[in-house]
């Protein structure tokens, strides 16, 4: 009776060993399996796009503006400029607006306004971008077409302000984290220096922050970049270089989705439409490697 009690603490604990290093290796299995899918993905559209440059010059294909697949021109540079063109003023509106309401919400909201405010933002991030898309058709072109006399309100400033709306709420969620991941003494020593609300803010409690931040405008801006349904339904689809902010154009995304329906598999319309897809991974790597350069340079300062 002794040995069987003396043996069964053993018993158990080799027992929760062997359930940990199930554990490990299901994640470690897990990752790889990720890991592989992203890869494939990346390596197939990558295979695929490069297809386009055996029948279409590099130099076309990145620097002219003329896309007609019947006359066998394929020239991007309207479709790319129009992706950072959109992307890059969504954040501008977008980013001030969700710090702010991050400030609002982590330092001066009182307690109940809190318990409303976050599930509200987390169910605005749930929101489908179709839906946007139609508040942004019904309301925004309307406006901008009245209120500066345009024949159409179609262009980049409306897929902006859309892009907008769609990505404050990212920005404010993670920002109000990292706000409050603050730790209290810093602002309290802050304060008790003789620096104001608003100097204890710029100068202590947003460099501490930055990491958090500058994580939720690169998530941001992954979402305005790759974002499809809203700009096509307000950008005016059109294949040529925005002279201004209200004229109509297209990006990477709405072009793909407009046109794929209509290309055959592995010819040199379909191939150039993976190419456009691969160029908008480039571009989506590139703004993240660009923004956690920068923010490096921030904290190291």
């Amino acid at each position: 009776m002794s040995n069987v009690r003396a043996s069964q603490p053993g018993g158990g604990h080799a027992r929760r060993l062997f359930y940990d290093k199930c554990g490990r290796c299901l994640f470690i299995a897990s990752a790889c399996l990720m890991t592989l899918i992203i890869f494939s993905i990346i390596f197939f559209v990558g295979k695929q796009g490069l297809l386009t440059l055996a029948d279409v010059s590099p130099v076309e294909f990145f620097t002219s503006a003329a896309w007609d697949p019947s006359a066998k021109h394929f020239g991007a540079l309207s479709f790319i400029l129009g992706s950072l063109e959109t992307t890059l003023l969504s954040v501008l509106i977008g980013a001030p607006l969700g710090l702010l309401g991050a400030i609002f919400l982590s330092k001066l909201a009182p307690v109940p306004v809190k318990r409303i405010m976050r599930p509200a933002v987390d169910l605005y991030v749930a929101i489908p971008s179709v839906v946007y898309g139609y508040i942004g058709l019904t309301l925004f072109v309307p406006f901008l077409s009245a209120t500066f006399s345009l024949p159409t309100g179609f262009g980049v400033l409306a897929a902006s302000l859309v892009l907008a709306i769609m990505i404050m709420p990212t920005i404010l969620s993670i920002s109000t984290d990292a706000l409050n991941a603050v730790p209290k003494p810093l602002e309290e020593a802050s304060l008790a220096l003789g620096a104001t609300w608003w100097q204890t803010m710029i100068h202590v409690v947003l460099p501490s922050a930055i990491p958090g931040v500058m994580t939720s405008i690169v998530l941001a801006m992954a979402r305005a970049v790759g974002e499809t349904m809203a700009v096509q339904m307000l950008i005016g689809n059109t294949p040529q270089i925005a002279a201004t902010l209200f004229t109509p154009t297209a990006t990477l995304t709405s072009n793909i989705v407009v046109e794929m329906g209509n290309t055959p598999f592995g010819s040199t319309w379909g191939n150039a439409l993976f190419l456009m897809a691969f160029v908008l991974l480039i571009l989506s790597l590139g703004m993240i490697l660009l923004i956690r350069y920068f923010t490096s340079k921030k904290v190291a300062l």
